[in-house]
């Protein structure tokens, strides 16, 4: 018998589809899930359609273990954990040979409020998008634009000025309303960041962070600014500890393959080298 030619799937198409496969298994077992960025993304809020290259999802916090599970039981295997994705710990990131990869977030990056109180925030009032025929839930188009300006602080290049056209153009009553979302979510300075206004918030702990994150700097800068934004003492005993340590799924990944005792030395040096460089005068590190 011939073999049948195929023909790729786009991107676009495996998005939807990857969507669609997580919003069931997680269906399957009970857990809440709001899609964010990308297609569910509403149009009023954006210049241009964005398709992005993975799907990512808000998982209700308390049932991150639950889903995990239920992850790497349908094929689901871990590219980068919480601890070793960003600075913010915000996202376990999963690849699956057919569906590609999805972000699992725990919280969003700015959102100060805890995370179990910002999720139920984010899925009060929650709205649907349909992907391969499957309903998933999405946050309402007011914490869309508020997500979509706190994601715009991390990406100054590409989203800020669209960030900054969004707020602008709102009518009053809209601005109002996702004013009061900002607030409730302890969101603030990232927010000020994502709107090009971060130096009203020169007072706050989190803000060496978002100025690092926002305009750039050192990477002493931005581990010092991850130590001064942790909540408490004990959270930044925790993030000091874990500065020197080498992320070893990010070699793996650079390398192609487990890394030996050997690689992860090497880059750690490298690791150390990047951070002494980072403070000679004129290297244009923020302070």
């Amino acid at each position: 018998m011939d073999s049948l030619e195929t023909t790729p799937i786009s991107l676009d198409v495996r998005i939807e589809f990857s969507r669609a496969a997580f919003e069931v298994i997680a269906r399957r077992i009970g857990v809440r899930v709001l899609h964010v960025k990308g297609t569910t993304l509403d149009g009023s809020l954006r210049s241009r359609r964005r398709s992005g290259t993975d799907v990512d999802t808000m998982v209700d916090p308390l049932a991150l273990p639950a889903m995990h599970a239920a992850l790497v039981q349908h094929g689901w295997a871990v590219y980068s954990s919480f601890v070793e994705g960003s600075p913010f710990g915000h996202a376990q990131t999963y690849h699956h040979p057919e569906w590609g990869y999805i972000d699992m977030h725990r919280r969003f990056p700015g959102i100060v409020l805890p995370d179990q109180d910002a999720f139920e925030v984010l899925w009060a009032g929650h709205d649907t998008h349909v992907s391969a025929g499957i309903e998933c839930a999405i946050p309402s188009v007011d914490a869309q634009a508020v997500l979509f300006v706190l994601n715009a602080a991390r990406d100054l290049d590409v989203l800020g000025d669209e960030a900054r056209a969004l707020w602008s153009g709102q009518d009053e009553q809209a601005r109002i309303r996702r004013s009061r979302l900002v607030r409730m979510l302890h969101a603030e300075v990232a927010f000020g960041a994502g709107l090009g206004d971060l130096e009203r918030y020169r007072g706050r702990r989190e803000y060496l962070l978002w100025k690092t994150v926002s305009q750039g700097g050192g990477r002493l800068a931005e581990w010092w600014g991850r130590i001064r934004a942790a909540p408490t003492f004990g959270d930044a005993l925790r993030t000091a500890a874990q500065a020197p340590r080498v992320n070893r799924s990010v070699l793996a990944h650079e390398l192609g393959r487990e890394p030996d005792s050997r690689d992860v030395f090497l880059a750690f040096l490298r690791r150390v080298g990047s951070a002494l460089r980072s403070i000679r005068p004129g290297n244009g590190a923020r302070t």
